[in-house]
């Protein structure tokens, strides 16, 4: 029997397994987490028609999808940092981006795969290469299996990657502080207001706020700094408010409502060093063993990277039961696919990067959003 291991439940891992479950294939996802439930899956996620729509459509998944989009969630608005408002684009439902819960979605890709694919609790520990591709497991619990396919899906920080490449990811330069506000339009109405019904943007050069509506009346911030690790790692995020008032210096002179994005948090901030692996990041074939997802190209955050992920998990599945009995020609031509889109996919995120932070800010993004416009209606 043949074997295939999946290493991480996200949202990647996923969609492969669920590929390859629609195509009569089996496979197991090996999870670190003990449980669906044992941290939180983060917040919203624009999922786009080009490519994890195309991904869902591929698992039979694109109603269920439908089911859980967050109305009005494609509005988008840009201020500038005392809370003037620059730029704002309605939602219509035309916009080809519609925003859903990432946990709302990863529990739809969970519900559709056979009890037992997704082993709970089963964090790798080390990989041993053995004859004719196989490779040898053993999990943080003593437990050990051997794969015939062995798939890293397992993130920025992959186990599996380094049997193919010695890259590493690399500090961008950049942190999001996450902070979350509750029952925002009762008890935090500036702020709610400042933000908007979907996506917001608070720009400087350098520096930024991103709020994101999500249902329930909820308020999620992103401040975006462009600090060195060592200045981060100086914060005590154990002590909220420390924590809290250190950040907002950093936003002086910004608008109230903005800057109670910080202060006025119901959670304590916590910070999202960015990370990216070197442009162009590929490997030579080696014999049963791929990656997806942020596991083979993790950058900075442009709302792609869920999109890749899904896209990555398709593609493989597709591949692998395109090519019955030949799973090196199903690898060589998902790897020979995979490695363009993703360095396209870097370029741009390095693009969106440029035009929220560089010296033109908040008027790049305005001119970022209106170029794209114009392009969509050609």
């Amino acid at each position: 029997m043949t074997t295939f291991g999946i290493i991480g439940a996200g949202l990647g891992g996923l969609m492969l397994a669920r590929v390859l479950h629609v195509n009569g294939i089996a496979a197991t996802v090996y999870e670190a987490d003990a449980s669906p439930d044992s941290r939180s899956q983060g917040g919203m996620l624009d999922i786009h028609e080009h490519d994890g729509q195309l991904a869902l459509k591929a698992a039979g998944l694109f109603d269920e999808f439908t089911r859980i989009i967050h109305e009005g969630g494609q509005a988008t608005r840009v201020l500038d940092k005392h809370g003037k408002l620059l730029h704002e684009m309605g939602d219509d439902g035309t916009g080809g981006r519609p925003e859903v819960p990432r946990g709302e979605l990863r529990r739809i890709l969970l519900g559709s795969l056979p009890e037992g694919t997704v082993q709970w609790g089963r964090k790798l520990a080390a990989v041993t290469p053995l004859s004719g591709g196989r490779h040898e497991l053993v999990f943080s619990d003593g437990s050990t299996t051997t794969t015939e396919l062995l798939v890293g899906a397992d993130g920025a920080w992959s186990r599996v990657r380094p049997l193919l490449s010695g890259a590493k990811p690399a500090y961008t330069g950049f942190t999001f502080i996450e902070t979350w506000l509750f029952d925002a339009d009762h008890r935090h109405q500036p702020s709610a207001q400042a933000a908007g019904s979907g996506a917001g943007f608070a720009l400087a050069p350098g520096q930024g706020i991103f709020t994101h509506r999500e249902p329930d009346g909820v308020l999620h911030a992103y401040l975006a700094l462009n600090k060195p690790l060592d200045w981060i790692a100086d914060i005590d995020f154990e002590d909220a408010a420390a924590a809290k008032s250190r950040i907002a210096a950093e936003f002086e002179g910004w608008a109230p409502e903005l800057k109670s994005l910080i202060t006025d948090s119901d959670t304590a901030p916590v910070p999202r060093p960015i990370h990216a692996l070197p442009d162009g990041h590929k490997w030579d074939r080696v014999p049963g063993v791929t990656l997806l997802g942020d596991a083979a190209h993790v950058m900075a955050p442009a709302g792609d990277g869920a999109n890749l992920a899904m896209v990555d998990g398709a593609e493989l599945g597709k591949a692998i039961a395109a090519n019955p009995g030949q799973l090196e020609a199903a690898l060589a031509a998902y790897e020979q696919a995979l490695f363009p889109r993703a360095e396209a996919a870097a370029a741009g995120a390095r693009e969106v990067f440029e035009v929220c932070f560089g010296m033109n800010a908040p008027e790049s993004l305005i001119g970022f959003f209106t170029a794209h416009l114009e392009s969509t209606d050609k």
